[in-house]
């Protein structure tokens, strides 16, 4: 930016006297002068030399002051030049049209060298301040640019990930008004394999894009687990760690989850910060199910509690969700739509099919020209006549490609008795079934058990009858450090092998010994005190069938799952 010494000063005026006179004030200033004998001659200096201020006679030869000034003010365009008039007229009506032709202020003759380096000084810096003011506008519109550009491909990311699962069905409605470009509200639904319908509403703290941020990664985990049959408790908890492990304090996701079931006509829902479902009846009752949880990550996973309500639809019945940007709508006056008005769309209701739209109407009716002051959200869900109306193909597709039937052999050897178990490893394989997730205590039980049994009494040849009493207990854990540090020999081998089926899967479990094995028939006696034989009769409450084959070192336990256990 140029300091005062390097200003450039434009000396337009046809006397050469009063020329000279301006000339020389302005250059003992320090000032650069360039000069023009008319207003012609001074729109081409200006247009060469681009000069910071004009001094214009406004009575000249050729061009007048007044058409000169309009000329030079569309050269200069956006940019401030300030023209100072210099005149003899004291008129009104001449200062007047001074002005108008594009003017900032006056000069008097005769002049006084004091004003004018006053006024070069002072409109100076109003043509520094203005031209600082236009780059500051040029790097706003710049940065604005690449920020509309960077927002537009947020955007697409943003709806590509959150909207993927939107199904194209009747029995399904929502409306999502955002209060910015990014919505902080949500909803993802999709069908599982078995073709239950799972749809999650949920309500981000704030508003725009930071609210908007945590969507992401909440979408994609439902549509990734949806999708692999997990179930709803396993899909609401991995949500809950991951915003709770990347969302900042104070922000999280106030949601209802919901589960539909076609085939028993059955709704589970999780609800945990956002106001109360409601189900409306096809008899016209309406039933209320209220939160009771904690929004998605504010717990930890081991405080965080995904057990939901269980609820019998009838074909025909309604479940609706909102947002709390339903009940705070507010009014040109400031009031909120709240619960009761809501409540009396209800009442007032006489076709069914027409309340989502009554409700969205009266909302917007209430709203009028009022500014929103939350993101607008509200779902609709009709338990449908039919499970197949629901059914996306995609996610039959994929259901049909992921593996249906398995099995793995395992085997473990003399050195690895000691110091190696193998619960966790086969745990971790059979956690990978989404079906088996929720059964991971009772398959821990079983295998646990089996594996244990296979060990201590076939391996080890122990005999339980030594834990009669507390000192033979003692006896029974020493003999059995001292065998699986002495063994040389032996395996147990644990096979499991899986089946999936449209309503769930059956887990067979082998478990063979390299023992000698036992009496088959001694399992039909009374076990009394014998521990193996309650051991054998707590596995054979917790799994369908238990079956011992000769002789007595390999057992077959069948277990059967359902998608809706």
């Amino acid at each position: 930016m140029k300091d005062d010494r390097a200003i450039t000063v434009l000396v337009a005026d046809d006397t050469d006297t009063d020329r000279l006179i301006l000339e020389t004030i302005v250059r003992k200033e320090g000032h650069t002068v360039v000069s023009a004998r008319d207003g012609l001659e001074a729109i081409e200096q200006f247009d060469r030399a681009r000069p910071d201020i004009v001094l214009l006679d406004a009575l000249m030869p050729n061009m007048d002051g007044f058409e000169a000034a309009r000329r030079i003010k569309a050269l200069a365009g956006e940019e401030l030049v300030p023209i100072i008039f210099l005149t003899s007229l004291t008129d009104t009506e001449s200062l007047v049209k001074c002005l108008e032709a594009g003017g900032d202020d006056f000069l008097s003759k005769p002049y006084n060298r004091v004003i004018l380096k006053a006024k070069i000084k002072a409109f100076y810096r109003m043509r520094t301040m203005n031209r600082t003011m236009l780059e500051q506008r040029d790097q706003i519109a710049l940065h604005n640019e690449h920020f509309l550009q960077e927002q537009t491909v947020a955007k697409q990311v943003f709806d590509n990930i959150t909207s993927g699962g939107h199904l194209n069905t009747n029995n399904l409605r929502y409306f999502l008004s955002p209060l910015a470009v990014f919505n902080g509200d949500v909803m993802v639904a999709s069908t599982t394999p078995a073709g239950n319908l799972m749809v999650l509403l949920g309500d981000f703290t704030g508003h725009g894009l930071p609210a908007a941020i945590g969507a992401m990664p909440l979408a994609t985990t439902f549509y990734g687990m949806v999708s692999k049959g997990f179930s709803m408790t396993d899909i609401l908890a991995e949500i809950n760690g991951k915003l709770k492990s990347i969302l900042p304090v104070g922000l999280f996701c106030c949601a209802t989850m919901v589960d539909m079931n076609f085939r028993k006509n059955t709704v589970r829902i999780w609800t945990g910060g956002l106001p109360a479902a409601y189900i409306y009846r096809a008899g016209g009752e309406i039933e209320q199910v209220k939160s009771t949880h904690l929004p998605l990550g504010v717990l930890s996973n081991k405080d965080f509690k995904a057990d939901p309500a269980l609820l019998h639809l009838d074909e025909g019945d309604r479940l609706y969700l909102w947002s709390d940007g339903i009940h705070e709508a507010r009014n040109t006056a400031g009031e909120m739509f709240g619960e009761e008005r809501l409540l009396g769309v209800f009442a007032r209701n006489t076709e069914r099919e027409q309340l989502f739209d009554e409700v969205l109407s009266q909302v917007k009716a209430f709203v009028g020209r009022g500014e929103k002051s939350d993101d607008l959200s509200l779902i609709e869900l009709v338990m449908a006549p039919s499970p197949l109306d629901y059914v996306d193909k995609s996610v039959q597709a994929r259901a049909q490609s992921q593996l249906a039937e398995w099995s793995l052999a395992f085997e473990v050897k003399p050195s690895s008795f000691a110091i190696f178990d193998p619960l966790p490893l086969l745990l971790s394989v059979l956690l990978e079934v989404p079906g088996l997730r929720n059964h991971s205590g009772t398959l821990y039980t079983v295998i646990s058990e089996l594996y244990t049994n296979a060990l201590e009494h076939g391996v080890l040849g122990l005999d339980s009858n030594l834990k009669n009493n507390p000192d033979g207990f003692d006896r029974y854990y020493e003999l059995r450090k001292e065998r699986t540090g002495q063994i040389t020999e032996g395996y147990i081998r644990i096979t499991l092998a899986h089946q999936t089926f449209a309503e769930g899967g059956c887990l067979n479990i082998i478990v063979e010994d390299s023992g000698a094995g036992f009496d088959i028939s001694s399992l039909k006696s009374d076990g009394g005190n014998d521990y193996s034989g309650r051991g054998l009769k707590l596995v054979e409450t917790l799994c369908d069938t238990l079956e011992y084959r000769e002789p007595g070192n390999c057992v077959l336990a069948t277990y059967r799952w359902h998608c809706d256990d």
